[in-house]
């Protein structure tokens, strides 16, 4: 008879007089796995029996399926006002995103315009127009200044 190993899927070849109809201990020669083996025909026997033992069982299944399912709604149900507050927490947390990357990009403004100012000799070479345009922008950011200034007064 050819005997397969259910853990690498080796097969081997075996005598039937060395494997008794109660079955015996077998260890693989491939992965050295140890497993209980049953010849075919008391298999048949023992998985009719096995099935018919699930088939009674399945009743029982059944119902308790139907338990966890309720349980989980009422979980459900429970748990509504603890995610609308969550859902408002998460909406302003999302203001405080949006106004730190404000913040950021103007940070960010500010730095280039520091940086192309710094280096504005040679850039005026490649940029012709280039020490109108930092003027302007100066004269915009002094103006914003005054105005806030004036705002909170």
């Amino acid at each position: 008879m050819i005997i397969q190993c259910v853990n690498c899927h080796k097969k081997f070849e075996v005598e039937d007089s060395l494997i008794p109809d109660e079955g015996r201990n077998l260890t693989c020669g491939s992965c050295n796995h140890n497993w209980f083996y049953v010849p075919v025909d008391n298999q048949l026997n023992n998985n009719i029996q096995t099935k018919s033992i699930d088939i009674k069982n399945e009743g029982i299944d059944v119902v308790n399926d139907k338990k966890d399912e309720i349980s989980e709604k009422i979980n459900q149900i429970t748990k509504k006002p603890e995610n609308i507050n969550a859902k408002k927490k998460k909406s302003s947390l999302g203001l405080g995103k949006i106004l730190s990357y404000i913040i950021v990009g103007i940070i960010s403004f500010i730095a280039i315009i520091i940086v192309l100012d710094t280096f504005k000799s040679p850039l005026q070479e490649i940029f012709p127009g280039l020490e109108l345009l930092l003027y302007n922008l100066f004269e915009s950011i002094m103006d914003i200044n005054l105005f806030l200034k004036n705002l909170l007064n």
